[in-house]
Order: C-alpha cells, then structure tokens, then sequence
C-alpha cells in the first residue's frame, strides 16, 4: 500500500483548512465510537495524515477536543438564546437549557470528559483558551437566563447556566450506560430503575437550583 506523501500547509487558508479537517473527523469519530474511545493515531488515520503531522496543529487528543467543547458551547449558546426569545414562564427557561442540551449528546459526551481527561496532557495556552471561551460564553448566555428567568440576577442566571452544564456532563453517562451496565439492567430492573432519566432529572433540579438561588443571597 502507498502510503501519501505529507504536504505541509504554508499558506494560512491551507493551514485552516487542515485544522478544521482534523476537527471534523474528530468530531465524527467521538459522534460514532464517543470521545473517550478515540485516539489521537485514530483521528490521525481518520484524516489521512500521521500522528506527527497532526500534532503540528494540536499538540494533543485533548487539545483537539477542547476545541470541539468550544464550538459545541457556542452553538448550545445560540440554540438556548433561539429558544429563550418564546419563552413565557420560568419552567420554559429550564426547557430552553435542558431541551437544547438533550438535542447535544456530543456536546453532553465532551462535558462528562473535560475535567477528567481533556484538561490533562494541555499546553496552557491551550487551557487559557478553553478557559477564556467557556466563561465568556456562560457569562452572556446566563445573562440572559437571568433577563428570561423573573426574579433572578445576572449571577444567579450564569451559577444556572453554569449548573446545567455540570450537570449534564454527570448525568448524561449515567443514562446513557456502557454495555455491560445495559446487560445488567436488563437483567435487574430494581438496579435499572436507580438509574436516572436525563431530561426530566435534569429539569427538575435546574427547577430546584432556581427557585432556591434567591435565597441564599
């Protein structure tokens, strides 16, 4: 088999381009296999290029996949913003969070990942820019939970936002088990029905955190 020469991208727009390459097979490796079984050789092969040529433009697994966290932040941000501008009533603020999340189990997937692996084996100028892009985008989206949510502060509607994504990075693995834990609640329904559905637990502790936020001012 002839294995393809390597290329390097001198020009900008070529090097873009390879880096946007790299995230999409990322992307759809996690999408198909889920992120914590894809390897950096895995994306590598994925996108026609070896190890050592990725990492000229990400220098780690976890780095590729921080910057997918971000895109994923950013378009939860735009879609619970869409949702919000309908919303009447304080249980559909929560719906705008948690249904928009339902819709994202990649998103969810990079969540239940990122202070257990992503954020290890980092550079810090990768970490900063994670860092930097996840407060911002949980700054304006709870500022305007809080304008949507009667009652609540700017702070209170980020600690909400900020909430729902904890939240979900836990609870979604939870109700999205490992094979052997489907086998085992198949074959043990008391053990199964411990197992917490996502969307209506994570409505109804958003819900509580809500109402309960007021008042511990």
């Amino acid at each position: 088999m002839t294995r393809s020469v390597f290329v390097r991208a001198r020009r900008p727009e070529h090097k873009q381009q390879r880096r946007e390459a790299i995230l999409a097979a990322a992307r759809q490796l996690a999408i198909e296999v889920g992120v914590r079984n894809v390897s950096l050789g895995g994306v590598a092969t994925a996108v026609g290029l070896a190890k050592s040529n990725v990492v000229r433009y990400f220098g780690t697994r976890e780095e590729i996949y921080l910057e997918l966290a971000v895109e994923e932040w950013l378009d939860w941000s735009d879609a619970v913003v869409a949702r919000l501008a309908t919303a009447a009533a304080p249980d559909d603020v929560i719906a705008a969070l948690v249904d928009t999340l339902t819709e994202r189990p990649l998103f969810c997937d990079l969540l239940g990942h990122v202070s257990i692996t992503l954020e290890h084996n980092i550079s810090v100028s990768a970490a900063r820019a994670f860092k930097r892009a996840m407060i911002g985008t949980v700054d304006d989206l709870g500022a305007r939970v809080a304008l949507a949510y009667p009652g609540l502060t700017t702070g209170e509607g980020v600690e909400l936002t900020g909430a729902a994504a904890a939240l979900a990075g836990v609870l979604y693995p939870m109700a999205n088990p490992p094979p052997a834990l489907r086998e085992l609640y198949a074959q043990d329904p008391d053990i199964a029905a411990r197992c917490l559905p996502f969307q209506p637990t994570m409505k109804r502790m958003l819900a509580a955190l809500a109402v309960g936020l007021p008042s511990q001012r």
